[in-house]
């Protein structure tokens, strides 16, 4: 908050490579479904792009599984990743400096991930980033709300009432994500995005999505937040 007590912009994060790289327990789990169902036969290239969207999207698109074998295959990768798969992770460097450095800054920071929200809350709490996320919106254990633009609209909802007076300004808030699925979430959304490359995604995919900056670390990605802030406050 700045000296007025009221928040100068709000920054919506992804989870998976975007805070925290967390594709070795992720691909893990999922090769691990992936061998319940008899599946041998898949590049790495296939369980890496599954690193983001949400899982049923995921082994029915890249795996080609039918509706039925994807619901056990959700369950197969839960069952291992909720034990094994959640703690092979860890933080990027720089990150925690950058979610202090925003929050000192004015910035509210929230969490906006496709990602079952339990799973966010636990993983948040174990790296002890929980205490840097007053608001936090992840999917449903059913995957009923598990679309990114869902997912951003919740924690907008959510977030809302801590911008009293003049609420929640579109040019002020900024979607931070390392797939193309943050990008098109924001633009769903009408609001702006910040692509990171060192997450899951290329820069070629962030750009053609159409990002409206690309950040190479999380530095970058506070420099250009606190930047485009400084643009809206003297518009």
């Amino acid at each position: 908050m700045n000296n007025t007590g009221t928040y100068r912009g709000l920054a919506l994060f992804d989870l998976d490579g975007t805070l925290t790289e967390s594709g070795p327990g992720i691909m893990k789990s999922i090769e691990a479904a992936l061998e319940k169902q008899g599946i041998t036969d898949y590049t790495e290239e296939q369980v890496r792009a599954c690193v983001g969207p949400p899982l049923f999207d995921s082994f029915r698109d890249q795996f080609g599984m039918q509706p039925d074998a994807v619901i056990q295959a959700v369950k197969d990768y839960r069952e291992r990743y909720g034990r094994v798969g959640i703690f092979e992770n860890r933080v990027y460097d720089g990150v925690p400096e950058m979610l202090r450095m925003l929050a000192c800054r004015g910035v509210l920071c929230a969490l906006a991930s496709s990602k079952p929200e339990f799973y966010v809350h636990r993983i948040l709490e174990h790296f002890h980033l929980d205490v840097l996320f007053p608001v936090v919106a992840g999917a449903t254990a059913d995957e009923r709300l598990v679309e990114k633009p869902d997912i951003i609209r919740l924690a907008l909802k959510r977030a809302e009432p801590l911008f009293p007076g003049s609420g929640l300004q579109k040019e002020r808030i900024w979607m931070v994500g390392d797939r193309f699925y943050d990008i098109n979430g924001a633009e769903a959304c009408g609001i702006r995005c910040i692509g990171v490359t060192y997450g899951y995604g290329s820069r070629e995919e962030l750009e053609k999505a159409g990002a409206d900056a690309v950040a190479d670390t999380p530095d970058e990605i506070g420099r250009i937040l606190l930047a485009k802030l400084r643009e809206a406050e003297d518009r």
